[in-house]
């Protein structure tokens, strides 16, 4: 009954979202520039368009006996997924694809959305985030911070051959180029390896045919680099970078917010921060019989929330997307241009070659076990066998 009155306020508290302000002052969306003035229309289109998790109800319980909700702790993990999702979005349908109302979509998108179900056989679901996280030290049902749902995103991300991402969570507030191409290089894997999660690859995305993970060539980035940004407070020397970064095409926003408060930041006006905010409790959205799904609750369709960046907390985690390589060293070149540039103290380094007191770098690879993927979440002793595999092949 305590949970069911805190979902209820959080709902209430969620159904107040501010209108955006009369300014001759561009918006920034997630590499997109708008007017208020000229195409304000356009720019609640830009933000409706992507997809907005939140806290749910009645879904299966996590784990078979855990909790069936993740209202006042799932926050962080619905960010993450906001994040990914938006990645996904770019690999499949393009930045500039806009989502309508009662619209017929792409098979693509219905995909997509699929991936994020609250089912314990979707990749990228509450269930499999949960338990994975397990083996970050986090416990069913506590709150994740930036970097340790960046680094459940990079493990899960293994055992999904359709989207066939590489994942790269930056070390020590450094990006290594040498590395990140080493990863999106990487050979194809072989195709025993690949059958350990082609059960729960089948199940979350309904396709049995070849997919994209199993080509050589260059391997979609979804780059992530947790950071920490001052002490107790965002240092404000960061602040101009910080913004820098939703201009980049590459963004896909930030992770962050307040402690045990997370929000998904996709842009800014002026020195607010405009955000997706995942506490509003909704039931929980199984797909159809035909494989599509009832998406309307899964796109804010008002004004988001604003907050001054000077209120963010120093513990955030940017992520950016780069579908070919050309688009990563187009980042590498906007980031020496306008992140590096002549800062005394800067955001994040990025560096050409992996240091020499680093352990080496080996790209990581989905463990070679004969389960299932679902089954390999479900199994506690399993999940932290892999998380003793993970550490050695992981930096």
């Amino acid at each position: 009954s305590v949970l069911s009155r805190y979902e209820n306020q959080i709902t209430i508290l969620s159904d107040y979202l501010e209108e955006f302000p009369e300014t001759d002052e561009p918006v920034w969306i997630l590499g997109r520039q708008h007017h208020l003035n000229s195409d304000k229309s356009k720019l609640l289109l830009d933000i409706s368009a992507r997809l907005w998790f939140t806290y749910r109800r009645k879904f299966s319980p996590i784990g078979g006996t855990g909790p069936s909700s993740d209202a006042g702790w799932g926050c962080m993990l619905r960010c993450g997924q906001m994040m990914l999702a938006q990645a996904l979005i770019c690999r499949h349908l393009g930045r500039d694809w806009q989502w309508e109302k009662h619209k017929k979509q792409p098979e693509e998108y219905h995909r997509i959305l699929q991936c994020f179900l609250d089912r314990k056989d979707c990749c990228y679901s509450i269930h499999q985030m949960a338990q994975m996280g397990v083996g970050e030290g986090k416990s069913i049902g506590e709150w994740f911070g930036p970097n340790t749902v960046a680094q459940v995103l990079k493990k899960l991300a293994l055992f999904d051959e359709w989207n066939s991402l590489a994942v790269y969570v930056s070390m020590d507030n450094t990006v290594v180029i040498e590395d990140i191409k080493k990863m999106c290089w990487s050979p194809a894997q072989s195709s025993g390896v690949a059958h350990s999660s082609a059960h729960l690859h089948r199940s979350a995305l309904g396709q049995n045919k070849n997919t994209a993970g199993l080509c050589p060539g260059w391997k979609p980035l979804l780059l992530i680099i947790p950071l920490r940004l001052g002490i107790n407070h965002i240092n404000p020397v960061y602040i101009d970078a910080f913004k820098e970064c939703f201009k980049m095409p590459q963004s896909l926003g930030a992770l962050g917010g307040k402690p045990n408060n997370a929000y998904y930041f996709i842009g800014f006006l002026g020195n607010e921060l405009i955000y997706l905010d995942p506490h509003t409790t909704q039931s929980f959205v199984d797909s159809e019989e035909n494989g599509t799904v009832d998406d309307e609750s899964f796109h804010c369709q008002q004004a988001p929330h604003r907050m001054k960046i000077m209120n963010l907390d120093p513990s955030v985690a940017l992520g950016f997307f780069c579908k070919e390589e050309c688009d990563f060293d187009n980042w590498c070149s906007l980031v020496q241009k306008e992140i590096l540039k002549q800062q005394s103290l800067r955001m994040f380094e990025l560096v050409q070659k992996h240091p020499p007191h680093w352990p080496p770098f080996i790209p990581p690879t989905k463990p070679e076990v004969t389960t299932t993927g679902a089954e390999l979440i479900e199994s506690t002793d399993k999940l932290f066998e892999l998380e003793e595999e993970f550490e050695i092949l992981s930096v």
